[in-house]
């Protein structure tokens, strides 16, 4: 189990990054735009997109406490499924410019050291359930299975491996994310949303295509079983 949910992270590469502090800007400060010698004032303020979130409503206090339980979890994992996103991203530009495959394997046996050092004593404290969740979001993030991604970086054996041995602890390293067809889904999506919105979790766009609003009219508005009738 331990050793399950550290593989997604073998697709982090050393990478050294400064942060520059956002300077505050005056809400009266007129901004000039220079087109071709002119300088045209703008006094317009470029927002951020906001979604529109309904109220939450839940059948039952059972049903509301599975949800703060599944919150919980999911803000939890969600962090280790971006930077796997952001790291496979730049790994992949990383190994473009390595010619030769002792390079490319060299390189990757040293990212694999250095995170599994860095990692792996806060990844083993992942409970079976975050780990499942885990390895959702991490296809949602990056658009390939956990298991995919091991079979990649790795050897298909050994991503049959990790896949067996996961099964006992009943989590599939083949498992996506599909907010479409699993309502537990849509809540991890309806979670992320919200904690967007509040800014507890950093926005990244999902690898998968779908619209939320879309996903609500189905799950809360029985958008989807007026459609079918409507076919019938």
């Amino acid at each position: 189990m331990r050793k399950i949910l550290v593989i997604f992270i073998f697709c982090l590469p050393i990478l050294g990054f400064t942060q520059t502090p956002e300077q505050e800007q005056d809400s009266t400060e007129v901004t000039y735009l220079i087109i071709e010698g002119d300088s045209v004032p703008r006094t317009t303020i470029d927002l951020d997109e906001v979604m529109l979130l309904q109220k939450l409503k839940f059948d039952s206090r059972e049903d509301r406490i599975r949800y703060l339980i599944l919150r919980r979890k999911t803000i939890k994992v969600y962090p280790y499924a971006k930077l796997a996103a952001d790291r496979l991203d730049s790994l992949n530009k990383r190994l473009e410019t390595l010619t030769r495959n002792r390079d490319k394997k060299r390189y990757t046996k040293m990212i694999q050291k250095y995170i599994e050092g860095e990692f792996s004593d806060r990844l083993k404290k992942l409970t079976r359930t975050e780990g499942q969740i885990l390895v959702k979001l991490i296809y949602r993030q990056t658009g390939v299975t956990t298991f995919d991604l091991v079979k990649e970086l790795r050897s298909g054996w050994r991503a049959f491996w990790y896949n067996t041995t996961a099964s006992m602890f009943n989590i599939s390293l083949k498992e996506e994310f599909d907010p479409w067809n699993n309502k537990e889904d849509y809540l991890i999506e309806d979670i992320l949303q919200r904690n967007f919105q509040n800014g507890i979790l950093e926005r990244q766009k999902s690898a998968i295509p779908y619209d939320y609003y879309d996903l609500t009219n189905k799950w809360l508005h029985g958008g989807w079983d007026e459609a079918k009738k409507e076919e019938q």
